[in-house]
């Protein structure tokens, strides 16, 4: 009896093989279901996390706002959102886009006036931005949750493991909004306000020339430049268009020059600087009426940009970015020069005035918030090491 319990147990016997094949149709039906368990508790983790942060950021704009019985104002308006013009007859959709966006402008300044209607307008402005930065981290969280729930319900391993490969780079912009939102509603110069500081940094004296826009005049190279950026020192785009189209109503412009943020690719060196062809600028609507004027009457565009990280263009400026205004400035004055002597040209610096005043003394008070900034960021990273894992 002995023998033949051996033999069914040992080595290849029987008994072996037959638990052997057990296990393995067993584990063909479990795995799966252990896997979609751990997925879904990790991806939940990011879920809860980023509706932290979005938390996090409503209560930032609030605090800035100084009124708690704003908190659940805030948290409705959150859930804007903009409807795309129908694009199925093509004929003026740029004009359909523009003003779109001009009602969604019209919109926030509406509700900025409701909850800080005693506020400066700086403040105002500081709170609006903010305000978006925050709206741009609700959507992310309530995607996320949204694909965590649907993967929950239909228990969907692929939805799973393609929002838990997605995550890295989700939780990575989710942080750079919260960052965003700080400093918009602490008036920092962020990553995108390069292009805005090497305007500022040609400007001896300015005026307003548009909506949100005010320019300088200066002779560079013996020829005249108009140059032009968005409203400082608070968070400001402009209308960027208006401003070219009534310098060039009044005057023959022989070239076009932009200075912007861009994005770089990983393995690049933020704050790096590149020219290139075109009228550098994103966002929908307003480059294209730019454009539009521009090139039919073949103005040469020249484009400078300061290459910024995935999430730097929205983050406080670091001392990387900085670096690459005496490079941009270099080649301004290249690009210039690429105009005949007595020609007059137009800079534009394109990009968030956040933290940026409308004239040359700005740059040394720049570079001091950006040093403070940066020595902040430091002491950060350096107190999240010592909490590492011993």
């Amino acid at each position: 009896m002995t023998l033949i319990l051996n033999q069914l147990a040992g080595e290849g016997g029987i008994l072996g093989t037959v638990i052997w094949f057990v296990l393995f149709f067993v584990l063909i039906f479990l795995y799966p279901r252990l896997m979609l368990s751990q997925l879904i508790y990790k991806i939940e983790q990011s879920a809860v996390k980023m509706e932290s942060m979005a938390e996090t950021s409503i209560r930032i704009v609030v605090k800035k706002v100084g009124k708690n019985d704003v908190k659940n104002k805030m948290e409705e308006f959150t859930d804007f959102f903009v409807v795309e013009p129908s694009s199925l007859d093509p004929y003026g959709i740029v004009r359909k886009i523009d003003s779109t966006i001009r009602g969604m402008e019209t919109r926030f300044t509406e509700f900025t006036e409701e909850i800080a209607g005693d506020k400066s307008y700086q403040e105002k402005q500081e709170i609006n931005y903010g305000m978006r930065a925050a709206i741009g981290l609700r959507q992310i969280s309530k995607i996320v949750r949204h694909y965590v729930e649907l993967a929950k319900k239909f228990k969907n391993l692929q939805i799973a493991m393609i929002l838990q490969m997605q995550l890295p780079i989700i939780e990575k912009i989710a942080e750079g909004e919260l960052k965003g939102t700080e400093a918009f509603v602490n008036n920092w110069p962020v990553g995108d306000s390069i292009g805005p500081l090497v305007a500022a940094s040609m400007i001896d004296k300015s005026k307003e020339i548009a909506e949100d826009m005010v320019g300088g005049e200066a002779t560079i190279e013996g020829r005249k430049c108009f140059i032009m950026k968005a409203r400082g020192q608070g968070p400001h785009l402009g209308r960027v268009d208006e401003a070219i189209g009534r310098v060039m109503k009044k005057n023959k412009i022989a070239r076009v020059i932009t200075v912007d943020a861009g994005q770089k690719l990983e393995g690049e060196k933020s704050g790096s600087v590149a020219e290139g062809i075109g009228f550098a600028m994103g966002g929908w609507g307003q480059r294209e009426m730019i454009e539009n004027v521009l090139m039919p009457k073949n103005v040469p565009l020249d484009c400078i940009v300061v290459k910024v990280g995935m999430t730097e263009a929205i983050t406080p400026m670091t001392k990387e970015i900085f670096s690459g205004l005496p490079k941009a400035q270099d080649l301004v004055k290249r690009a210039v020069k690429r105009a005949k002597k007595g020609q007059k040209v137009i800079i534009v610096g394109i990009g968030n005035s956040s933290g940026i005043e409308d004239d040359k003394s700005t740059v040394e008070k720049v570079k001091k918030v950006v040093e403070e900034l940066d020595k902040k960021m430091k002491a950060a990273e350096k107190k999240e090491k010592k909490g590492g894992w011993f």
